[in-house]
């Protein structure tokens, strides 16, 4: 733009076009139209303090003030136009003609067209620079480039994958390697960045990775389920980057690049057959990497971490996170819910009911609508194992559950001697216990029956045919009325005998001797 102002002011002091025109770097002849212009117009130096440039121009020159009769076009679309496959500048050009032409409008040339476009899209793109407060905010991402391991066994490459974390006021960085990208590799890297900072910042800022985001929008993006829960752990927020925008995440980005040559590039030589080892290694060039002055600016990523941000980080909870995955599962008609191959109950009322199952290392939790309604130790071993709580059986199925031998032997332990022998001679009978637990409940339901007596009497009378007693033979003793016959022919017997000692002594019978 022509300096108006200026080409009068040193006019007025007294310099000629030529001094004029290499001090504004201008030509000669646009000095010398405006001050003709000027000459023309009354206008000299000095000029009135509220006089712009963009006044000067209007006053000394209207016609280039005016209006073009061309169309404008929109940029605004057409940046966005260009964002899709496949469209060009020259395509949005051929219909920006034929929209005037349609509209009796006098369209711009391609030049023209283009400078237009090209001065919003330099607006458009413009970058801020934006001061993060001490211990605000957390970048974290998984480094594009992998470093390997060396199998001892077979000598292939294990790749190993690097976790980068770094705070985005000091920029001091947290870097680890990691055997895959799954959830518990992903919230174990959180846990151990946390306690290298020694804090916790407010904000976490991830990328749009299944292990953080499950679904990404820019108005309600759904965090992960076990991501959250850890941010309410250590009591801090997610806040993830937008898609494909990563200077949403400066920090973590530049950290990235950085430690692909200082810390990946660097260890290429060595060979590492632990990922102790390597990690070991990580951290030492870590620590120099976080030593390293800056090169704009005094000190370095540790001195201003130590100085300005450490203090300002929100104190570590007690414990750290263990991390837990959720899974939805149904539960079965025999109120158990398989997990990893192995059967936990649930109460028997949510049969056919939908679960939310919280999984970690040591226990099974089970939620119905943000509720907790169980819990087990979980199970390890051979798939198939059944952890099941009598509480939440229905009660035919508890009763069940508690015949077992020894209920069935102190039953009978309760009617008498012969009864116990007979429900021990049950049981035994069979290849399985279990095959005999219906007669052993036969048995003793006959009580209810005939008596304690009678049953004790049959017992006795069975066993005295044979050593392995059935509930059949013992029902059929007390139906006929035999343990009652036993009883009287006893009781004949002895009276008899007692009557024949006291009169004769000891006396051998006929059958003594053979004879009938």
């Amino acid at each position: 733009m022509t300096k108006y102002r200026e080409i009068l002011r040193l006019s007025g002091m007294g310099l000629s076009q030529r001094s004029i025109a290499s001090s504004c770097q201008c030509s000669r002849n646009t000095v010398s139209e405006v001050l003709k212009r000027a000459k023309e117009k009354d206008l000299s130096w000095p000029l009135p303090e509220d006089v712009a440039d963009a006044d000067l121009q209007y006053l000394l020159f209207p016609e280039k003030a005016q209006v073009s009769p061309r169309k404008i076009p929109d940029c605004e679309y057409i940046h966005r136009e260009l964002a899709k496959s496949g469209v060009t500048l020259s395509l949005l050009w051929s219909e920006y003609c034929e929209m005037c032409r349609l509209s009796h409008e006098i369209p711009l040339k391609y030049t023209q067209f283009c400078n237009y476009y090209r001065k919003y899209a330099a607006t458009t793109k413009a970058t801020m620079h934006i001061q993060r407060k001490p211990g605000e905010q957390m970048e974290v991402d998984w480094a594009g480039q992998t470093a390997s391991l060396v199998d001892a066994e077979t000598g292939e490459l294990v790749p190993v994958y690097i976790f980068v974390a770094a705070l985005s006021c000091s920029q001091y960085a947290y870097v680890e390697g990691f055997l895959s990208q799954n959830q518990e590799s992903w919230i174990a890297a959180h846990n151990n960045a946390f306690t290298h900072f020694g804090g916790v910042p407010k904000i976490l800022v991830p990328d749009n990775l299944k292990t953080g985001v499950e679904q990404s929008s820019w108005y309600s993006p759904v965090i992960n389920k076990t991501y959250h829960e850890m941010a309410e752990h250590y009591g801090t927020a997610v806040i993830p980057a937008r898609v494909r925008k990563p200077k949403d995440k400066p920090s973590a980005e530049g950290t990235v690049g950085i430690i692909s040559t200082w810390i990946i590039a660097a260890l290429r030589n060595q060979t590492f057959f632990t990922l102790p080892e390597l990690n070991a290694a990580i951290a030492e060039k870590l620590a120099a990497f976080n030593k390293r002055p800056f090169q704009k600016k005094p000190g370095s990523r540790l001195s201003t971490f130590l100085d300005e941000e450490k203090h300002t980080l929100q104190p570590l909870p007690a414990s750290l996170y263990e991390c837990a995955t959720w899974k939805v599962a149904t539960v079965q008609f025999n109120y158990h819910i398989a997990v990893d191959k192995m059967h936990y109950s649930v109460p028997y009322e949510y049969i056919k009911h939908k679960v939310d199952v919280r999984i970690t290392k040591g226990v099974i939790e089970v939620f119905y609508n943000h509720h907790r309604i169980c819990s087990h130790p979980r199970l390890y071993g051979r798939p198939g194992q059944y952890h099941t709580v009598a509480d939440h059986m229905p009660d035919k199925h508890k009763q069940y559950v508690q015949w077992n031998a020894e209920r069935f032997v102190s039953w009978a332990q309760q009617v008498g001697p012969y009864t116990t022998a007979a429900i021990q001679a049950i049981l035994a009978g069979h290849r399985v216990e279990q095959q005999g637990y219906k007669a052993c409940m036969g048995v003793l339901k006959l009580a209810d029956r005939y008596s304690l007596v009678r049953v004790e009497a049959a017992c006795a009378r069975a066993l005295s045919y044979t050593p392995h007693p059935s509930y059949k033979h013992i029902s059929t003793i007390l139906k006929s009325g035999q343990d009652l016959i036993v009883d009287e022919q006893a009781a004949t017997k002895e009276t008899e005998s007692a009557n024949r000692s006291s009169q004769y002594g000891f006396t051998r019978g006929a059958t003594y001797y053979g004879r009938k």
